[in-house]
C-alpha cells in the first residue's frame, strides 16, 4: 500500500524542531483528568495489570497501549482516550505491569515485545464488543505491531484496525539514538524510574536482582542488557532487540494498519522510516510528516493534536481515510 501525504501537518516555526515538539506537550498542554473506571486483570501467571476504561456503552472497543514508563495518566493517553470516547468508542487503557502506580508481583515487568498480557486481555474482553481497534504509542506501538504481525498468536477477528504512533520499529537503532549525547535528558528521565523499579524488585527477589548490576546501569541500553533481556528470556539487549523489533514482521500485516512517524523524531533513526515496506505491503499505510517530534504533533488552537485526529479518522473507517489522502509513493 502507498505512503500517504502528510503535508497537512504544518506547525508554527518554533515547533519545526523535533526536540521542542516532543517536550512542548509535557510542559504546556492543558491538563485533563478523564474519569476512568479501573479494573484489575489477573494474568495466567497470577500477576496483574490494571485496565482503565472510559466511555459509555458502545459496541466498539479501542485498546490503548502507552510508551516506555507511561500509563493511563500520560497526557497523550488521556487526550487520545478522551477523543475516542467522545466519538463512539469504549476505551480501555492498558497499563503495563508495574505502570499503574503499584508494583506487579512477578519478576518480569514488560517490554516492547511482551504481547502475552495483551492477548489474554483481548481474549477476555472481546465477547462484549463487535469491533476492536488497537492504538499504540512508542513502545506500545511496537508491541501492537508485533502482536498483529509476528504470527505467534491467532488474534481475534474482531480486531479491524491498528494505529501505531512514533514506533521504534528498529529497537537497536533507537536504543543507540536515545543514549546519544543530544538525547541525554530523555535517557536519564527513563533510566531514573526504571532503576527505581529494579531497586524495589531487589527487595522482593534479592537472588535475581543484584544491586551490583543495578549500579552498572549508566544508559537505557545497559538496563536492557542487564535486566530487560535476561529477566525475559533473552541473552541481553541486542538479542532482545533482534527478536522483538516489529520491522521484521510488518510485511505480514493482515488488517488495516496506520503508522504515524515524524521524520524529525529525536528518538528514532532512518531505520524506523518504513516507506519501502509500506509500498509493498497490502494493509500497511504510512504517514511521515516532516515535523512532529516523538509523540508530539502539537496543534495550536485545537483541543486535540494532529495525530490524535488522524487516529480517530482511521479507526472509524480505514478505507475512507485512505481515499482522502494523496499517495506520494
Amino acid at each position: 500500500m502507498p505512503v500517504l501525504d502528510a503535508s497537512d501537518y504544518t506547525p508554527p516555526h518554533v515547533l519545526k524542531n523535533g526536540h521542542i515538539n516532543t517536550i512542548y506537550p509535557y510542559i504546556f498542554r492543558k491538563k485533563i483528568e478523564p474519569t476512568y473506571r479501573r479494573e484489575r486483570f489477573i494474568t495466567s501467571d497470577d500477576d496483574f495489570v490494571d485496565l482503565d476504561f472510559l466511555g459509555g456503552d458502545h459496541d466498539k472497543l479501542a485498546i490503548l497501549c502507552h510508551g516506555l514508563e507511561g500509563s493511563s495518566g500520560s497526557q497523550y493517553m488521556q487526550y487520545t482516550a478522551s477523543l475516542l470516547s467522545e466519538n463512539g468508542w469504549k476505551v480501555m487503557v492498558f497499563n503495563f505491569r508495574s505502570c499503574s502506580g503499584e508494583m506487579n508481583r512477578k519478576l518480569q515487568m514488560y517490554h516492547s515485545g511482551w504481547t502475552t498480557d495483551l492477548h489474554e486481555i483481548i481474549t477476555k474482553y472481546e465477547d462484549g464488543f463487535a469491533e476492536i481497534s488497537l492504538v499504540g504509542v512508542s513502545l506500545g506501538a511496537n508491541m501492537i505491531l508485533k502482536y498483529t504481525t509476528d504470527q505467534i498468536y491467532k488474534f481475534s477477528s474482531k480486531i479491524k484496525s491498528i494505529v501505531a504512533v512514533s514506533t521504534p520499529t528498529d529497537l537497536s537503532a533507537s536504543s543507540q539514538k536515545i543514549i546519544s549525547r543530544q538525547n541525554r535528558l530523555y535517557d536519564k528521565r527513563f533510566r531514573m524510574t526504571l532503576v527505581d523499579k529494579m531497586k524495589k524488585k531487589h527487595k522482593d527477589f534479592p537472588d535475581r536482582i543484584r544491586l551490583s548490576e543495578i549500579n552498572k546501569i549508566k544508559t537505557l541500553w545497559d538496563f536492557d542488557e542487564y535486566f530487560t533481556g535476561p529477566l525475559h528470556g533473552f541473552t541481553g539487549a541486542e538479542d532482545y532487540y533482534s527478536q522483538c523489533n516489529s520491522k521484521q514482521f510488518l510485511h505480514q500485516a493482515t488488517i488495516p494498519t496506520l503508522m504515524i512517524t515524524a521524520q524529525d523524531d529525536p528518538f528514532l533513526t532512518k531505520e524506523s522510516l518504513i516507506d519501502d515496506i509500506a509500498q509493498r505491503t497490502k494493509n500497511l499505510y504510512f504517514l511521515a510528516p516532516k515535523f512532529g517530534g516523538h509523540v508530539g504533533f502539537t496543534t495550536f488552537g485545537e483541543n486535540y493534536y494532529w495525530n490524535e485526529n488522524k487516529t480517530l479518522k482511521f479507526i472509524n473507517d480505514p478505507d475512507d481515510f485512505v481515499r482522502n489522502h494523496n499517495i506520494i509513493k
